[in-house]
């Protein structure tokens, strides 16, 4: 393992520095929030009467009420297809994709990506309301279960799972990726594995815009969801305080997977960095001691560190050749820690332009590669087969559209604002965090000040935030529909490791070894945010009563609300211009930049494949 070198106490103070946007921007919209949510669960009243001190008798009476466990079990039953999906499926996928080499793996990142950017929760549940129609067959028919009680639990599961199998599948293979390249996978998945499975359940507890739009909760509340709960308390109902109070219970619950995640990433001393390009680094010139061998990762017969032969299917340190005069391989070797060639001289890590030491070349066999396309036909398949509902709904003429200009803009503009300062922000505290190390090697500790919200979302802080937005006269405003948060906790986590993991290999070089190479990633994950932004419908639906604010999932809410006898206009959520944008720039990101990531415990190298 390669020891971080500690920050100049000039460059600890700046890392300090740079954290404080984050930990205020936390301070504004998730600490405060979270404590007037707590506030507002002790109080009886709502919008029509004032507010009164009740103590804990809304939470006697929600825990006191079979409701509350009704809704938790169902909330919980939700994610358990998706689970299966994201800790069984997608790693077998993943595995398949890895073994066959760089091409079948890039093939099946582009097919995940167009998995990506066409998912819209509230389309998709718009879609499966064609279903309700007693004209309806195949897999939409599966809608009719939901008119009634007996029946109705088990249909929304099985439409949750078939509507975001895409999502959570490709989602969770492209976190599993990087893991498998790692010098020691097996570490590495396991983490990244119990981070997806938290993330899947934290994702699943705030379920809301597939059962707002199918059956807000019936019948009979059968269906009813926390997240449907808390919005019928406090605002069906303008009844605040019980509303908080399911809030607040929500927010523990995801408070404290968000804490166990933090503990996951930063015990197992996870880091993200980039592997070697190693066509760059074929023909480098040999140090002094030994000529670099064409194939510097585990040829038969290159010299090993003192002149022997290194075993086939090894990695001679520094790239294959010797180590330099006078340096010995005990302690000069990239294993070694603290190594001066950390990297090896002369290997590819080294003239690469990457910050991790690569531990062999795996070379894909005919078998598996046809194992690679045998798996990404069999995802294509059964995701175009669960998805055919929303495909269907896609293809079909809307009898009145639920997107103008207007409607447009008022979707993506507020999404991609409050991306870019949530990521933004989350951006320099990683750079300070997980770059210059303020703490030295237990800087990633001062992740735990954010972890209790990493999964929170928009939904469980609502209450609160809708009573700010009024408060500040913003309700029924253009400004209102960006989404109150200023530091995106989720962003913070992964450019934090992989910030660290670029500062373990950069020599010191914070520009060109921790900033340059780390903005990409910023980017992506600002498009990603801005895509969830975007697809949202709890915020939006709070702040914009009136019909010229309405964002598209809102429009379409509203629509299907008052449906009578027309097809709703499913492809609203994602038009096409935005679809091809968001695709070719995430299949450029897969290929030039995330198909080089991979994620490491404990200081272990990365893997290097073929071009």
């Amino acid at each position: 393992m390669t020891s971080p070198n500690p920050p100049r106490p000039n460059l600890s103070a700046l890392g300090w520095l740079l954290a404080v946007p984050a930990l205020l921007g936390a301070l504004i919209t998730l600490v405060l929030p979270t404590v007037q949510t707590l506030w507002l669960s002790f109080q009886s009243g709502g919008v029509m009467r004032e507010s009164a001190y009740v103590g804990t008798a809304n939470y006697a009476d929600l825990l006191g009420d079979g409701a509350f466990w009704r809704a938790l079990g169902f909330t919980l039953s939700l994610t358990l297809l998706p689970l299966l999906v994201a800790v069984v499926v997608a790693p077998l996928l993943a595995l398949a994709l890895d073994r066959a080499g760089a091409w079948p793996r890039r093939a099946g990142r582009v097919v995940l990506s167009l998995a990506v950017v066409t998912f819209s929760p509230v389309a998709v549940a718009g879609a499966w309301t064609r279903g309700l129609s007693p004209e309806s067959s195949g897999l939409a028919a599966l809608a009719q279960g939901l008119r009634e009680p007996d029946t109705a639990p088990w249909a929304l599961r099985l439409i949750v799972a078939a509507g975001t199998f895409g999502i959570v599948c490709a989602l969770a293979v492209l976190a599993y990726l990087p893991a498998l390249r790692g010098g020691s996978a097996v570490p590495a998945t396991l983490a990244v594995a119990a981070l997806v499975l938290l993330a899947t359940v934290a994702t699943g507890v705030q379920t809301f815009s597939i059962g707002m739009v199918l059956t807000r909760g019936g019948p009979q509340h059968a269906t009813e969801t926390l997240a449907g709960l808390q919005y019928d308390y406090a605002f069906r109902m303008a009844r605040f305080g019980p509303g908080a109070a399911v809030a607040a219970l929500s927010g523990v619950i995801l408070g404290v997977l968000g804490v166990v995640a933090t503990l996951v990433a930063v015990l197992s001393r996870l880091r993200i960095t980039l592997t070697p390009r190693l066509k760059q680094a074929q023909g480098a010139p040999a140090l002094k001691g030994g000529p670099v061998p064409h194939d510097p990762f585990g040829t038969p017969g290159a010299p090993g560190p003192h002149g022997g032969p290194v075993p086939h299917g090894e990695a001679a340190p520094y790239g294959g050749a010797q180590a330099p005069q006078g340096v010995p391989a005990s302690h000069g070797s990239p294993a070694a820690p603290g190594g001066v060639y950390g990297a090896g001289i002369g290997s590819p890590a080294a003239l690469g332009g990457t910050y991790g030491a690569a531990v062999g070349r795996r070379t894909a066999t005919p078998g598996w590669v046809a194992a690679g396309a045998v798996a990404l036909l069999i995802f294509a398949a059964a995701w175009v087969l669960l998805s055919w509902p929303w495909i269907d709904g896609v293809l079909a003429t809307p009898s009145a559209p639920a997107s103008t200009l207007r409607t447009q803009v008022n979707t993506w503009v507020p999404a991609l604002a409050g991306a870019l300062v949530s990521v933004g922000v989350a951006y320099l505290a990683a750079l300070g965090i997980g770059g210059l190390r303020p703490l030295g090697r237990g800087s990633e500790w001062l992740l735990l000040a954010f972890a209790p919200w990493l999964f929170v979302g928009p939904g469980p802080l609502g209450v609160a935030n809708w009573q700010n937005a009024r408060n500040l006269g913003l309700i029924d405003s253009f400004p209102a529909l960006v989404p109150p948060l200023l530091v995106s906790v989720p962003a913070l986590l992964v450019l934090t490791l992989l910030c660290k993991g670029l500062s373990e290999r950069s020599g010191g070089d914070f520009f060109g070894g921790v900033l340059l190479p780390s903005l990409p990633m910023a980017g992506i994950l600002a498009g990603a945010v801005t895509l969830v932004n975007a697809h949202d419908l709890s915020w939006p639906l709070l702040v914009a009563q009136q019909a010229d604010l309405y964002t598209t999932p809102v429009s379409q809410v509203t629509r299907l609300g008052s449906f009578a006898g027309g097809t709703p206009d499913i492809g609203a959520a994602t038009p096409l211009l935005v679809v091809a944008v968001a695709l070719a720039a995430l299949v450029a990101a897969q290929l030039l930049y995330l198909d080089r990531l991979a994620v490491t415990t404990n200081g272990s190298p990365v893997r290097t494949d073929a071009a």
